[in-house]
């Protein structure tokens, strides 16, 4: 076992990769609304993940005010389009004014009001890069399985928030939306078609790769 990182190591590296004042104003608009965005760790590892798939096609699950969506925009392909979406209008109606002023083409950003388990069985089979989620945490497993089908073979998946606050190492703690992603851990972690990682960014980055047929 390696040595656990120090705080002030963690803090570190999660402030390596700086935001700029589109995502601090997106930030602002976030905590005036109530969301909680990812944090800059785990923004940077959408990033870097939709920059080495080169994604051109990437569904959002939770819009909030556009802190993830910025990342993963930034790190997609120049034509790339991010279909992102949330059963809050007017959380999307920020997102959109945070994405006009990082200069993105309002045809980069598709949104879609809704809720994720209604909206998600109308988008393309294996059409998709890259699915990030950060909506309800009852129904990150029903995510997985909406993931996987629109995933392209190759794709990724991504969780936010699943050390959630620390709770899902303590076996202890046994509220419903802890029980959750611990399933949802197990779930991947015992998937025959998934390459998974789990990241000590932020609150968590679950993470992993559907692999081409006939890989082992």
């Amino acid at each position: 076992m390696t040595t656990p990182i120090k705080p002030a190591s963690w803090t570190y590296a999660e402030q390596f990769v700086a935001e700029d004042d589109v995502l601090a104003a997106a930030r602002s608009r976030a905590e005036e609304v109530g969301v909680t965005s990812i944090g800059a760790g785990g923004g940077a590892a959408l990033r870097f993940l939709a920059a080495v798939l080169e994604a051109r096609t990437v569904v959002e699950i939770g819009t909030g005010t556009g802190v993830s969506g910025l990342w993963l925009l930034r790190g997609m392909r120049p034509d790339g389009v991010l279909t992102t979406v949330d059963i809050e209008a007017e959380h999307q109606r920020l997102a959109k004014e945070t994405f006009a002023e990082a200069g993105i083409p309002p045809q980069r950003a598709r949104t879609i009001s809704g809720a994720a388990l209604d909206v998600l069985p109308r988008l393309t089979d294996g059409h998709y890069d890259l699915v990030f989620c950060d909506g309800d945490k009852h129904e990150y497993s029903a995510y997985l399985k909406e993931a996987l089908r629109l995933l392209r073979p190759g794709g990724v998946v991504a969780f936010d928030n699943a050390l959630w606050h620390d709770k899902v190492a303590d076996p202890a703690q046994r509220d419903e939306q802890t029980v959750a992603i611990r399933e949802l851990l197990r779930q991947i972690s015992e998937h025959e078609s998934l390459v998974p990682a789990l990241l000590p960014v932020g609150d968590g980055l679950l993470v992993a790769k559907k692999e081409w047929a006939g890989e082992s």
